[in-house]
């Protein structure tokens, strides 16, 4: 074994995932129709978190064709730190229709989710006690402090009687309108000044 390989296999990142099969990383095949791309700045992040955590999730690779249909952003911090072989998961998929679904919906699915930021602020804040690398979070230095100096969202507002009509204006565009503050009521008028 060079000595390559044999630093390469004693430092290899411990695997906590379910997976079918170490593959040697050379193997692996990216899907040609892939439509995401990973800046430096994404793999590098993902380079340090399987670095320091592990591997939390293998490289999912099609049984029909043989093309990766996630993971391609792992294959690529797995590149980036040297690593001989990484997990994969097989998955069978019945047609190209099926895997090409499959392949867009990973990180389509990621996208929709709604992020609380009031909560993440809270969990960030928790973490960031200097003795851990925030990096780990998946946010960089600059968004990180972003995130934690974002104002507050504003607490409740008191209760207000739904017999009171109050006047809004639109502090961008001008637009007036009055109406109750109940959301179920419409608003009364309606008038748009220029």
């Amino acid at each position: 074994m060079s000595r390559k390989k044999a630093q390469a296999k004693k430092s290899a990142p411990v695997v906590h995932c379910a997976h079918d099969e170490m593959v040697p990383i050379e193997s692996l095949i990216p899907h040609p129709r892939n439509p995401n791309r990973h800046s430096e700045a994404q793999i590098n992040l993902l380079a340090g978190i399987i670095a320091a955590q592990g591997w939390r999730n293998p490289i999912t690779v099609s049984e029909r064709s043989g093309f990766i249909v996630a993971g391609h952003a792992r294959l690529l911090a797995a590149q980036k730190l040297g690593l001989l072989e990484v997990p994969v998961d097989r998955q069978p998929f019945t047609t190209e229709a099926e895997e090409w679904a499959y392949l867009i919906s990973d990180n389509r699915i990621a996208e929709l989710a709604e992020r609380d930021s009031a909560m993440l602020k809270d969990l960030l804040q928790e973490l960031d006690t200097g003795a851990f690398n925030m990096n780990l979070t998946g946010y960089d230095l600059a968004a990180l402090e972003e995130l934690m100096t974002q104002a507050a969202p504003p607490g409740e507002f008191p209760s207000v009687g739904s017999d009171i009509t109050t006047q809004f204006c639109c502090p961008k565009c001008g637009y007036e309108w009055s109406g109750s503050p109940n959301p179920n009521k419409t608003p009364a008028t309606k008038s748009l000044e220029t």
